[in-house]
């Protein structure tokens, strides 16, 4: 019984991490501007993230949020917020950068707090990754299926969103690539910008 629940719950998020959104653009960022450790921490706390979704899912805060108009839609704001600031620092970024700095940026330290508070934010604010996990947890998973099972899943939902972004990291982090895409790292940072602006956007007015 409980491995056909796996698999449907593993087929689900598969589809829904390989897909493009706010993780997947931060982490991409990450990688090529600060390297693959920073894509990694990044990466780590996109995966706490994601126990943070699973936890308040078990105890049932998810369905309060989501039966709460007034609760998801603060929600909502707060993420689309937090996002808008972020393609907002990386379009100011951009308009700051010449081929000397670019250079120099490449061998910039790595703060593994922040690169790990950024992905955990992040994932952690993101509305449609409440919705998605409430899905999880109210529509795939049965009532009946254990608590430690439930914990089970979790875990496994969490280390295959840190080896799927871990992977991104050292693909994006290796310096042929980052070399490559930091010589238009105007135009990079901009279009990342523009891309979490958008994220920000659908998040607010979409979600």
């Amino acid at each position: 019984m409980y491995w056909t629940e796996f698999l449907t719950i593993a087929i689900a998020h598969l589809f829904a991490v390989a897909s493009p959104g706010p993780d997947f653009a931060v982490v991409t960022r990450q990688s090529v501007t600060g390297g693959t450790k920073a894509g990694l921490w990044t990466s780590f706390g996109v995966a706490v993230g994601i126990l943070l979704h699973v936890g308040y899912c078990i105890l049932g805060v998810a369905l309060i949020v989501s039966q709460s108009p007034t609760l998801f839609n603060a929600m909502k704001y707060i993420a689309a917020l937090y996002l808008f600031y972020l393609g907002a620092q990386s379009v100011r970024q951009s308009t700051r950068l010449q081929e000397e700095s670019m250079k120099v940026s490449m061998e910039v330290s790595v703060d593994p707090g922040k690169a790990f508070l950024l992905g955990f934010l992040t994932n952690g604010l993101n509305p449609k990754a409440t919705l998605f996990f409430l899905a999880l947890f109210t529509v795939i998973i049965d009532a009946n299926t254990p608590t430690q099972i439930q914990v089970v899943y979790g875990i496994y939902l969490a280390l295959a969103t840190f080896a799927w972004f871990a992977m991104l990291s050292k693909l994006l982090g290796r310096s042929s690539i980052r070399d490559r895409i930091m010589r238009s790292g105007v135009w990079f940072e901009r279009a990342m910008g523009a891309i979490l602006i958008l994220l920000a956007l659908q998040i607010a007015f979409n979600t």
